[in-house]
C-alpha cells in the first residue's frame, strides 16, 4: 500500500482543498491529512474560522480522505513520516523547496494551486460585504 501523506488548516473548505486532497490521494492507496491544531495555528500568528474538532470532521467526510493526525509543530514531520511509513509527501506549490529534506526519507511532490481561490480570498471578500 502507497501512503500519501499532507498538511494544513483546511479551514472554509473550498474547491482549492477538494482539488489537491483527490490529487495526493490519486498518487496513492492512503491519504493522511496532517491537520494544524488550534495551538498550532496561535504559534502560526493564524486564526482559524472553524475549531480542529469540526475542520477534522469535516476532512473525515469527504472520500479522499482515509485518515486525519494533528500537526501540533514544524518539527514533527520527520517522526510523521517514519511513524506513518509515508511513501509520497505533498504540499502545494507556494511551498516549493521547503520539505525537501524529506527527500531522504520519502518522494517529495509539490501540486499546483488552484487559481483563483483560498482561504485567505475568501476571507478578504467576506470583509468587504
Amino acid at each position: 500500500m502507497k501512503k500519501v501523506l499532507t498538511y494544513g488548516t483546511f479551514d472554509l473548505l473550498h474547491t482549492g482543498h477538494i482539488n489537491i486532497l483527490k490529487r495526493a490521494k490519486e498518487l496513492g492507496d492512503h491519504l493522511i491529512v496532517g491537520l494544524s491544531t488550534d495551538e498550532f495555528n496561535l504559534m502560526k500568528h493564524k486564526e482559524a474560522y472553524h475549531s480542529y474538532e469540526d475542520r477534522k470532521l469535516i476532512l473525515e467526510a469527504i472520500k479522499y480522505v482515509d485518515e486525519v493526525i494533528p500537526e501540533n509543530n514544524w518539527e514533527q514531520k520527520i517522526k510523521d513520516v517514519l511513524d506513518h511509513e509515508v511513501d509520497i509527501f505533498v504540499m502545494g506549490e507556494d511551498w516549493k523547496g521547503h520539505f525537501d529534506f524529506l527527500k531522504e526519507l520519502c518522494q517529495v511532490i509539490y501540486l499546483p494551486r488552484t487559481t483563483g481561490v483560498s482561504t485567505t480570498k475568501i476571507k478578504t471578500d467576506l470583509k468587504r460585504v
